[in-house]
């Protein structure tokens, strides 16, 4: 409970940016099936892709998926007005960008090999 509560106090302050963002984009979302999950939001939606804004992770019913993304909150409570700089900008560049993804295809290089990815996946295993 406290544990919580201090995750969202400080998504809220320290991540205002980033919470603010994915709190529109649950707006946007608001129909869909969500959960709580160790102070994070998660709301279920039907793409393939996962997406953390602050203390809300948009994810389709995937365990390790949801557990990657809570990584990403986690790297948002240590980096604050930083995090969309340093991770979100990066790791959408690492997901969309044509080149990046032939990369992986061709090179057999896999999505969490990118240090941003590996250190969610870390940091969501650990909590």
């Amino acid at each position: 409970m406290v544990k919580a509560f201090l995750y969202r106090f400080t998504q809220l302050t320290w991540g205002i940016i980033q919470t603010f963002l994915g709190f529109l984009l649950f707006l946007l979302n608001i129909k869909n099936k969500h959960q709580s999950y160790n102070g994070a939001i998660i709301t279920y939606w039907p793409k393939k892709v996962g997406i953390s804004l602050g203390m809300f992770i948009f994810s389709y019913q995937d365990k390790d998926m949801i557990r990657h993304e809570y990584g990403h909150t986690i790297q948002s409570l240590f980096l604050g007005p930083l995090y969309l700089i340093i991770v979100g900008i990066p790791s959408f560049i690492w997901a969309n960008l044509p080149y990046f993804i032939n990369k992986r295809k061709n090179e057999h290089i896999t999505y969490d090999s990118f240090i941003i990815e590996k250190n969610a996946n870390i940091l969501g295993g650990k909590i």
